[in-house]
């Protein structure tokens, strides 16, 4: 068994350093198409941080009345932090929304002066919702609206919901951000099968030239495993050789791209690619074994059969 298994490795290597220019054919082949996959895992990396980057500036805000309870503003905010769709709740004091105020309008002295001239703080608390989906706000903002059906006519707690006001925005981005989504992925899975098809077609080109040494094989009565064996070894160095030379192309670029890609899309890709070189060299690698040893396997089984 060991003796069979060194043969096949060993055929397996000659096979590949023999043949040369195949085999730097099917590299280059199968380098091109990790490259695309791998740009694409990127370009899917930028679209998911600048569409959550877009979920973050949108939210709900409530405001209260200045005289609301505390106890009812702190009721009404827990109940809303304890919503499924909740993904934060920003509480902002009476206190906070006046330092704030007047550090926004620290160059108005007109709006200063009177405020200055009321006798107390007509500023109330308000609460900045975000939901952990833009589709989601419109559940909250019912859910808002219950409660503010729930209060006492003489004594209201909530002054506005501002869900009516953001609606339209809230609506086109959860149209845009579907549409990204359905659009991004209908795009690797076309650059996905055509990496295959051709990947595939390229081994398989390959293992052509070595037909007439299959038949040759076959006439002595070696087994299809040992026949399979050499072409799946060449088949997995296809895959692995191909994975680094596809991510070492990565680095020059991303070292360019850093930069740029943080200043448009806040998120620097030669710090991700860094960060994630483990995940990324893995999933490269993968793809690239799995291609290369389905392609033989698929490919040389058009030999054994005839």
């Amino acid at each position: 068994m060991i003796t069979a298994l060194r043969r096949v490795v060993k055929a397996g290597f000659v096979g590949f350093w023999r043949n040369t220019y195949v085999a730097l054919a099917s590299v280059f082949v199968l380098t091109v198409a990790l490259f695309v996959i791998g740009a694409t895992m990127f370009l899917d990396q930028l679209l998911s941080t600048s569409l959550q980057t877009l979920k973050s500036k949108v939210d709900i805000n409530v405001y209260f009345v200045p005289d609301a309870p505390e106890e009812e503003v702190e009721r009404i905010k827990n109940a809303v932090a304890s919503l499924p769709d909740v993904a934060s709740v920003d509480f902002t004091s009476r206190e906070e929304a006046l330092q704030r105020y007047r550090e926004n309008n620290k160059d108005d002295e007109i709006s200063l002066q009177a405020l200055e001239e009321l006798d107390e703080n007509p500023l109330g608390a308000t609460i900045a919702i975000q939901a952990k989906e833009t589709s989601q706000y419109e559940s909250v903002a019912r859910f808002l609206e219950e409660q503010r059906e729930l209060e006492q006519p003489q004594t209201p707690v909530i002054d506005e919901i501002n869900y009516a006001r953001n609606k339209e925005s809230i609506d086109t981005l959860t149209t845009i951000i579907k549409a990204v989504e359905q659009a991004s992925l209908v795009v690797m899975i076309i650059l996905l099968t055509a990496a295959v098809l051709i990947t595939f077609n390229t081994v398989r080109l390959a293992i052509y030239t070595a037909r007439e040494e299959i038949a040759i094989m076959r006439l002595v009565g070696a087994s299809n495993m040992f026949i399979r064996g050499p072409f799946m070894l060449q088949g997995i160095m296809y895959g692995v050789i191909s994975g680094v030379l596809a991510l070492l192309m990565f680095y020059p670029l991303l070292i360019w791209l850093g930069p740029r890609t943080e200043a448009f899309f806040e998120l620097n890709l030669f710090t991700y690619y860094v960060a994630h070189f483990g995940e990324i060299f893995g999933v490269l690698v993968g793809i690239g074994v799995v291609l290369g040893l389905a392609s033989s396997i698929l490919a040389v089984a058009r030999y054994l059969r005839t």
